[in-house]
């Protein structure tokens, strides 16, 4: 952890949105991952398609597109941002599914919210999917695996290198 002052305060401790205008543009990227805990009977079914609401697997990644593109509506001090592509994965664990969302841009600042928020939104849509069948169902585990780009170059979570 840095001693650095938040660059979202002023002077005064407000909240300020902060100026990248002078930034250069690179090309930047964010991995993100969540789970959604599951029984294995619903875990399948819903990755089969089969549940009364739709197809799991496709509304997921719909959504998580979706919110990763509204980050910057969403999040109060998020910049808009123009995404270049969004990589959106729906996997089957032993525990349930696994949402795993990569932005990239180029841009002035990072997308590591948009990773996050894609991921956050896509399994809060799964969870929507299967919380009248599966009581139980958990989301777990959110969090960022790995950014890249602009100044601070690139970073790796621990267990993602």
């Amino acid at each position: 952890m840095t001693d650095q002052p938040f660059s979202h305060l002023d002077e005064q401790g407000r909240a300020q949105m902060v100026d990248v205008g002078d930034k250069p543009i690179t090309a930047r990227w964010a991995k993100a991952e969540g789970e959604l805990h599951l029984s294995p009977s619903i875990r399948d079914r819903f990755l089969a398609g089969e549940l009364g609401k739709g197809d799991g697997p496709a509304i997921t990644r719909i959504a998580a597109v979706q919110a990763a593109k509204e980050t910057g509506r969403l999040i109060p001090l998020c910049h808009p941002l123009g995404l270049d592509a969004i990589d959106v994965e729906v996997e089957g664990t032993d525990a349930g599914m696994r949402l795993t969302v990569t932005t990239r841009c180029h841009g002035r600042t990072g997308v590591e919210m948009e990773a996050l928020t894609g991921v956050s939104v896509g399994l809060l849509a799964a969870y929507d999917m299967v919380k009248a069948v599966e009581r139980s169902a958990q989301i777990t585990g959110v969090r960022l695996l790995g950014k890249g780009g602009g100044r601070s170059g690139e970073w790796l979570s621990d267990d993602s290198r």
